[in-house]
């Protein structure tokens, strides 16, 4: 590809947002293209997507990894260049042993090191998470934002953050009986879906929906306000900057002429 930003996209399922950012590719929303699509599971039917459109994809299956590893617990190693401590002390994983925290946290550190590998033939100036549903340790953050001013891993979360972190963000909105779903685009940073926010975006919850509407709206949605977010990464329009409470927070410059951004 020789204009526009080159785009690496994990994934794990369907794909929908996926197809979303390759046609957004294509009709100029999104001043780029995706060079490489990985997934964490071989079934995934985004890897199909990939395919058809000639875009490099791969697979690290998060779960034979794992499985292998409690077959030979003895062969389990973490990066040379991994500080453990300084990940547990970074982010908070779960509350359980250490025996079992280590277990958990070396098994991803081992599938972060191969899909690091793989995405190394494929470089890129932005990693979009398309409904990617394992959590990123430090470890693979840093190596992937490696020194940028602007951090390099994109999401779109399926809330308005900070509010339902986590996974089922349409049927935590509808159980706490929320009247406004939405969605939220964020920079990646150590914890879940906590990130500098790009934009957000939301819809009123009408009295009968029920969860298969609220969550249809919604991914439509999503599938429309994504591409553009990726889009103003594309162009250079997002700015971070500490606010008064020294919270990191995204600002969408505006064109004013041909020298410079309002």
């Amino acid at each position: 590809m020789s204009e526009g930003i080159r785009i690496g996209v994990l994934v794990s399922s369907k794909g929908n947002k996926l197809q979303a950012i390759i046609d957004a590719c294509k009709t100029g929303v999104i001043n780029g293209g995706i060079v490489f699509v990985c997934s964490d599971n071989p079934g995934s039917y985004a890897l199909k997507r990939a395919i058809r459109q000639q875009i490099p994809a791969f697979v690290v299956d998060y779960e034979a990894i794992r499985d292998r590893c409690l077959q030979k617990p003895d062969a389990l190693q973490v990066p040379a260049d991994c500080d453990l401590d300084r990940i547990m002390a970074s982010q908070k994983i779960l509350d359980e042993s250490r025996e079992n925290l280590m277990f958990r946290l070396t098994t991803r550190l081992a599938a972060e090191e191969e899909m690091l590998r793989q995405m190394a033939a494929y470089p890129f100036d932005l990693l979009v998470l398309s409904g990617f549903m394992r959590k990123l340790t430090p470890y693979f953050i840093d190596k992937v934002n490696n020194g940028h001013p602007t951090p390099r891993i994109m999401n779109m979360h399926a809330t308005l953050s900070p509010a339902f972190p986590g996974i089922d963000g349409y049927g935590q909105t509808l159980r706490h009986g929320c009247k406004i779903a939405g969605c939220t685009v964020h920079f990646v940073d150590y914890e879940v879906d906590s990130g500098p926010i790009i934009g957000q975006y939301a819809f009123r919850i009408e009295p009968h929906e029920t969860f298969e509407s609220v969550k249809k709206r919604g991914i439509m949605l999503e599938c429309s306000v994504y591409p553009k977010c990726i889009g103003l990464f594309a162009e250079k329009r997002l700015r971070l900057r500490r606010n008064g409470k020294g919270r990191i927070v995204v600002d969408i410059l505006h064109y004013y002429n041909h020298d410079g951004y309002l």
